[in-house]
């Protein structure tokens, strides 16, 4: 999948990181025959079987060949606990270990974009890039997009606790939704995911590999970006490490960071893009004093609530036993279904968490199965984990360079629940879990909250357990935000403000973070990024 770079090469377009963004930029960039595209990778292909197989996500997660295995600082309203961080370290980045849900998120969120003063980032000039990527394979076209590079299909795989929990929440006043794919109204669902026949369908495989016969686009695996190289106030190559070499990538028309909302900004204040007073600090040579780079992470935080049950199967009991873990494997052996096939979470459901929000701000994810923690063997007991998050945190967290040496890993400070209102939203979303555990459709099972516990009770108790129980979901955007205001480093086109040469085009731009996963608009930045920069470029 990858061609010989020569030490020192000369492209139109350099792209750094083949992520989600990244392979849809190498994509439409390439697309236009008369630009030469280079793509560099600091991990390596993506033919790990883990990979391919949904499942495969617990094996890809921690593990060095496609992780770069983060960890953030402790955390105060976690209890202190610090946090593993997975991001991808592999061809598709973390959509080769992510979750596959596919939410694009509500239309408040775009037209809250174009009124922070981003102009052409509302929901009415967002929806056709989601129309041209998409490929559902069911559902109203008239809201879907059909014939896309991204496959889109329905789980493979059926639960009567989780169509239980769905009756539950239809019960406490959530309705039943066929498609969870926006999250502007109030529903409860089973995920769409990004599979087709069973298989991941990552950025890599739907953006990447069809472009790889072109001959203007050259793809370097293996290839860690060492530092943005300038003539003045313009970006005009990337300097990376290949299998021990260094090598020197020059651009006539710009270097694209796409390495997402750690390694972007990570890979600015390593070059001299940031707060001028830490990089002197750190002896960094300043090209542009830029305060906002590495500041306004946003993340979701969900709170893994368990609930020990009987009568019901759960994956708990399937995985105990040889015969149960054979019977998964020849499942998915003979029909690209059952547990391997799974998504992370399979229903979903969105709510508000008081009746004066006007949209939903809480996401559920739920699992027929249960853990103390990600990784960890599942437990000996039937369960079920219902876990919410809050669409819209008000916290902001950081992620800075600790060293000179881009191999040293930043310090990633999602500082989460440190705003009151979330740990006030975090309370409500407890109470709601409960509500619906406690309707007439689950009563059969005789649910017990098992964690956090049923002894919180008040505000303050239940903001405590949302500590304790607390942890990522995996979707950290925002660290080099688009604005007009002295904070923002990019501008509505994606070009970092005060030097030429250089956009910034994944998750870091976004103003604010979307409510639902994020993938999907993150394919969205990147479609709509490259065309802008093919058309600044006079391509």
């Amino acid at each position: 999948m990858t061609n010989p770079v020569h030490p020192s090469e000369t492209f139109d377009f350099v792209i750094v990181g083949a992520g989600t963004a990244g392979c849809v930029l190498a994509n439409r960039l390439s697309a236009n025959p008369k630009a030469r595209v280079l793509l560099i990778e600091a991990g390596g292909q993506d033919d790990y079987i883990w990979v391919r197989i949904p499942v495969g996500y617990l094996y890809c997660m921690g593990n060095p060949r496609t992780d770069w295995c983060f960890r953030t600082e402790g955390q105060r309203w976690l209890g202190g606990k610090a946090l593993n961080y997975p991001r991808g370290r592999v061809l598709g980045g973390c959509s080769s270990i992510n979750g596959m849900i596919y939410v694009r998120g509500q239309r408040a969120d775009y037209d809250h974009w174009r009124q922070l003063g981003n102009v052409g980032w509302g929901a009415d000039d967002v929806i056709h890039h989601f129309h041209k990527l998409e490929d559902f394979a069911a559902g109203d076209l008239g809201i879907h997009g059909e014939g896309g590079e991204v496959r889109i299909e329905k789980q493979r795989l059926h639960w009567p606790i989780l169509d239980a929990i769905a009756d539950a929440a239809a019960t406490a006043g959530i309705p039943k939704r066929s498609s969870l794919t926006t999250s502007d109204a109030d529903g409860v669902g089973y995920f769409s995911v990004t599979q087709r026949r069973g298989l991941r369908w990552s950025a890599a495989t739907a953006f990447l590999r069809p472009a790889l016969k072109r001959p203007n686009l050259t793809v370097a695996t293996k290839a860690v970006a060492q530092r943005i190289l300038f003539e003045g106030q313009r970006a005009v190559g990337v300097e990376y490490d290949q299998d021990g070499v260094l090598k020197t990538a020059r651009a006539n028309a710009c270097v694209i960071l796409a390495a997402g909302a750690i390694g972007s900004p990570h890979l600015l204040e390593v070059s001299g893009v940031g707060d001028a007073n830490r990089l002197k600090a750190l002896h960094i040579p300043v090209v542009h004093h830029a305060p906002g780079v590495g500041e306004n992470l946003q993340d979701h935080l969900q709170l893994r609530c368990i609930f020990k049950i009987r009568g019901a199967a759960t994956l708990n009991e399937r995985v105990r036993t040889l015969f149960g873990k054979a019977r998964i494997g020849l499942e998915y052996a003979l029909f690209r279904s059952g547990p391997m096939s799974m998504a992370p979470s399979q229903l979903g459901l969105f709510a508000r968490s008081d009746a004066s929000v006007e949209t939903p701000d809480i996401e559920f994810h739920i699992q027929p199965l249960s853990l103390d923690r990600f990784g960890e063997p599942l437990h000996a007991f039937p369960a079920f984990t219902i876990a919410p998050c809050y669409l819209r945190p008000r916290s902001r967290g950081s992620v800075h360079l600790t060293g000179p040496d881009v191999g040293q890993a930043p310090k990633i400070d999602p500082n989460y629940l440190s705003d009151p209102h979330d740990r006030l939203v975090a309370a409500n979303a407890l109470r709601l879990t409960r509500r619906i555990v406690a309707q007439e459709p689950l009563r059969r099972y005789a649910p017990v909250e098992y964690v956090p516990g049923f002894h919180f009770h008040t505000d303050e108790e239940l903001a405590q357990a949302a500590g304790q129980v607390g942890s990522t979901i995996f979707h950290p955007i925002g660290t080099a935000r688009m604005g007009q205001d002295a904070g923002a480093v990019v501008d509505e086109r994606l070009r970092v403000h005060g030097l030429e040469g250089l956009r910034v085009i994944d998750a870091s731009v976004m103003p604010t973070i979307t409510s639902g996963n994020t993938n999907a608009p993150v394919m969205v930045i990147a479609a709509k990024g490259a065309a802008m920069a093919l058309e600044d470029s006079g391509f």
